[in-house]
C-alpha cells in the first residue's frame, strides 16, 4: 500500500502539468506526443478501448468514434475560447468511471457508453483546445486525434487479446484506484 501512494504522491501534478499552454504546442508531433505525456489521458484512452472491447459488436468503433467526434467539439470549444466547467474534475473522473466500468465489465447499452465516452471526450478535448496558442491548430488536433485513436486500439486490442476477462476488470480497477488515490492527494 505505501507504495501506491508513493506512486500516487509522484505522479499527482501530472494533470495539472498535462495542460499548460506554451511553446510546446505547435504541430502534429507536439499534438501526437501530447496524450501520451499525462497519465490521466493515457488511462482514460486505453479504459475506452477496454470497455469498447469487452463489450464487443459495435461498441468496439462507437465507443473510440464517439470519443474522438466529441474531442474534436471539445477541441474547438477550447481553442475558441469558450469555456467548460469542471474540466480537471471531470478528467480525472473519466478514468475513474471508465476504469470502474472496466472492472465491473459493465454491461450498458451503446445508446447510454457513447454519450458517456462522448462526454468525458469533450473535456479531453477542451483541454487540448485551451493549450493552443496561436497557429497550428490542424496539425495539432491531428497529432491528438491519431494518438488517442491509437490507445483506444490499444485497449480493444488488449481488451480481445486477453482471455482472461479477469486480468481486463483487473487493469480497470487499477486505473480507478490509482486516479482515486491521486484525486486523494
Amino acid at each position: 500500500m505505501r507504495r501506491l501512494l508513493t506512486l500516487a504522491a509522484l505522479l499527482a501534478p501530472l494533470p495539472a502539468l498535462a495542460h499548460e499552454a506554451g511553446d510546446h504546442v505547435h504541430g502534429f508531433a507536439a499534438g501526437f506526443l501530447h496524450p501520451v505525456g499525462g497519465l490521466d489521458h493515457v488511462l482514460a484512452m486505453v479504459a475506452v478501448g477496454l470497455w469498447a472491447g469487452l463489450l464487443g459488436g459495435r461498441a468496439l468503433w462507437a465507443l473510440p468514434a464517439g470519443f474522438l467526434g466529441a474531442m474534436t467539439l471539445g477541441f474547438g470549444l477550447g481553442a475558441a475560447g469558450i469555456g467548460l466547467p469542471m474540466v480537471e474534475a471531470g478528467i480525472l473522473a473519466s478514468v475513474i468511471i471508465l476504469g470502474a466500468l472496466v472492472a465491473a465489465s459493465a454491461r450498458v447499452s451503446l445508446a447510454l457508453a457513447v454519450p458517456l465516452v462522448a462526454v468525458f471526450g469533450l473535456l479531453h478535448g477542451h483541454a487540448h483546445g485551451t493549450e493552443l496558442e496561436g497557429a497550428g491548430a490542424f496539425p495539432y488536433a491531428a497529432g491528438f486525434l491519431v494518438a488517442t485513436a491509437a490507445l483506444h486500439g490499444l485497449g480493444v486490442f488488449g481488451a480481445l487479446a486477453i482471455t482472461n476477462r479477469v486480468v481486463v476488470r483487473a487493469a480497470g480497477g487499477a486505473m480507478a484506484a490509482l486516479m482515486l488515490a491521486v484525486a486523494a492527494f
